[in-house]
């Protein structure tokens, strides 16, 4: 029998780990409640637009990292390898094309709702499948969030996964209830400083541990975990140079791009300039949060290249390897542990407030504003909080159903956003870029935008539930060799006494694989990064190809500035820190140079003429943000 010996936090590790949670909750609270809080729905959601570059880089380096990339991307490296590195390019990538292609829409624009450019372009009813789809897809990711600390927790202490899923969903809605989005984004600067200490520590320890950096990489190459010039051109294979160039850019391109949570985050910067600069901060803080977990996951494997603890028995799941590790390494040293997995949970906090933050901000914008549009800005501000409140009943629900997941949290994740944004990237790209896109056409199903959205949804999650009920087999899918031979083993007598041994494992019996499908089989088995770049390519296929088909649109019968080169030549629309709205409450926007400065002779803007029924709310919405 091997011996399962049981890795638990010390006193001061649980210490340390309430310590850093007062610390971030003391970080929002402040920022929360200093110099009387937030008095309209403009500070609530967007931090008055008055944020630096740099804070706002750094929280946007969190927002999607917290304890998936925790859990998730050291495990990957370590049963897949450091190929895992070229992530950071398909991240690249993604910051070059949101800075240069999205970011001047949504800022020059002035929205606090991303999808309120659909309006402009298609009309009200793709406004409203667009905030739905957003909707359901960040409350699945936020609850796959909130489970993945309340996996740790239930790991290395024993505390009950229940108890910590509705701890952990308890105190991001308080947190959500009582600070604004400049609380959540001061949260997330600690919290990136924390997890990059976590992450070194681990490095650190391990390397001293092994010998050294030179030992620890010649294990690691002979382990065939060296392995950047992975050039397969298999689709099946779950992580390639292809799959992060092509696969990786789209989806993070759907999370960076046109998701709410992140546009909410570089439009509340003082100047476009300086969203552009926090765009380049964010990359910086990726990367390093990328680099250090794919080599947590190579000292991993050279620590445990002998005796795999899931093949051990020691661990139930891959996303527990990261925790084990920390116990493990740092048995000698109380209080690391407690710090490392600190920052894992509250950095999850922050991701699931900003998150909560964002759906109660679509919501009010897309459906309370429109439908009352009278109400007082106290009024709108006590229905955000309520709406806080059920998004984070909901998140703490669906939080529990991810207990179930079994390919893992950070596929999990990237599978929902793949699904359901991957489709509304393709709506922005058809709106922004593609002038025939139509939605006049009286059948629905004709309809440009509507037809894509309908082929890019339904292909993709066809294409994941397919996967997930048939994945890749380990092989196709690359996974690498893990090894069982030299694992401690107990000699158990009749007595209390029992002697240690090493030796191999006994032998295993693998479970059988489902029966799969003759023809589709391997179109199932394709890997889960590829799920967004799919739902995103046939939205914008079927979109062209529908709009054609029934009458495109001609270019004149478009309201002005809502095409990408239209809108390009205009001048910002909103006015940052310190700007004045024009007496008279009329709709003429500030002048301010996309740099941050003045420009008495820029040309201007054009908008979109809103709906009449609509217009008195555009209105307030306008005077609201001081525009």
């Amino acid at each position: 029998m091997w011996a399962l010996e049981p890795l638990t936090f010390s006193l001061w590790d649980y210490g340390v780990f309430g310590l850093m949670l007062l610390i971030s909750t003391g970080i929002g609270l402040f920022h929360g409640l200093s110099k009387g809080g937030q008095k309209t729905s403009e500070d609530f959601f967007m931090g008055g637009r008055r944020m630096a570059a740099v804070p706002v880089g750094l929280s946007l380096s969190a927002s999607f990292m917290s304890a998936i990339q925790v859990l998730g991307v050291p495990a990957e490296a370590y049963r897949y390898g450091s190929k895992f590195l070229w992530m950071c390019l398909g991240q690249l990538l993604n910051t070059l094309l949101t800075a240069y292609l999205f970011l001047p829409v949504f800022y020059r624009l002035g929205l606090t709702s991303t999808y309120e450019y659909l309006e402009r372009r298609f009309g009200r009813s793709v406004r409203l499948c667009g905030t739905l789809q957003y909707v359901v897809a960040t409350t699945l990711y936020t609850g796959i969030v909130i489970y993945a600390p309340a996996l740790i927790l239930n790991q290395v202490t024993g505390l009950d996964i229940w108890a910590s899923l509705l701890s952990t969903g308890a105190i991001c809605t308080f947190y959500t209830t009582i600070g604004g989005m400049k609380a959540v984004i001061w949260t997330d600067v600690f919290q990136v400083f924390v997890m990059l200490s976590g992450f070194l520590a681990v490095i650190i320890r391990g390397l001293l541990l092994v010998g050294g950096p030179s030992r620890a990489l010649a294990i690691a190459t002979n382990g065939s975990r060296v392995n950047l010039g992975d050039f397969d051109f298999d689709p099946r294979s779950r992580y390639t140079f292809w799959t992060f160039l092509l696969g990786g850019t789209l989806v993070w391109l759907s999370m960076y791009g046109v998701n709410q949570a992140q546009v909410q985050r570089y439009v509340a910067c003082k100047s476009e300039r300086e969203a552009r600069i926090a765009l380049l901060v964010n990359q910086v803080g990726l990367f390093c949060i990328v680099s250090s977990a794919v080599a947590c996951g190579l000292v991993m494997f050279v620590l445990y290249k002998d005796c795999d603890p899931l093949l051990a028995g020691h661990i139930s799941a891959p996303d527990q390897y990261m925790p084990y590790l920390v116990l493990d390494i740092f048995q000698t040293s109380p209080g690391v542990p407690g710090l490392f997995l600190a920052c894992a949970y509250s950095g999850t906090l922050s991701t699931a407030s900003t998150s909560i933050n964002a759906m109660a901000a679509v919501t009010v914008e897309d459906l309370v504003k429109p439908r009352l549009p009278t109400l007082s800005p106290r009024r709108l501000m006590l229905i955000s909080k309520g709406l806080s409140l059920f998004y984070g009943t909901a998140c703490i629900t669906v939080a529990a159903l991810a207990s179930l997941l079994g390919g893992g949290v950070l596929q999990g994740s990237f599978t929902v956003m793949g699904v359901i944004g991957g489709p509304l990237l393709g709506a922005f790209v058809l709106g922004m870029f593609v002038p025939a896109c139509n939605t006049a056409t009286p059948l629905l199903a004709l309809q440009g935008v509507f037809g894509g959205l309908s082929v890019g949804l339904t292909l993709s999650l066809w294409v994941a539930v397919g996967g997930s009920l048939y994945p890749a087999p380990a092989n196709i899918a690359g996974v690498l060799p893990a090894s069982g031979a030299h694992c401690p083993l107990y000699n158990h007598t009749a007595s209390t006494n029992h002697t240690l041994l090493m030796g191999p494992l006994p032998p295993q019996h693998p479970s059988r694989e489902p029966a799969r499908p003759p023809i589709v089989g391997d179109f199932y088995a394709i890997s889960y990064l590829y799920y967004g770049a799919l739902g995103t390519l046939s939205t914008v296929l079927a979109g062209v190809l529908l709009s054609y088909l029934a009458g495109p649109t001609k270019r004149a019968q478009l309201p002005p500035g809502v095409l990408w080169w239209d809108i390009t030549k205009q001048t910002s629309s909103v006015s940052p820190a310190g700007g004045t709205a024009p007496s008279g409450g009329c709709p003429t926007k500030v002048c301010r140079d996309p740099q941050g400065g003045p420009c008495p002779e820029a040309p201007p803007v054009l908008l979109a003429r809103p709906p009449p029924q609509h217009r008195g709310v555009t209105e307030q919405l306008l005077q609201e943000s001081h525009v």
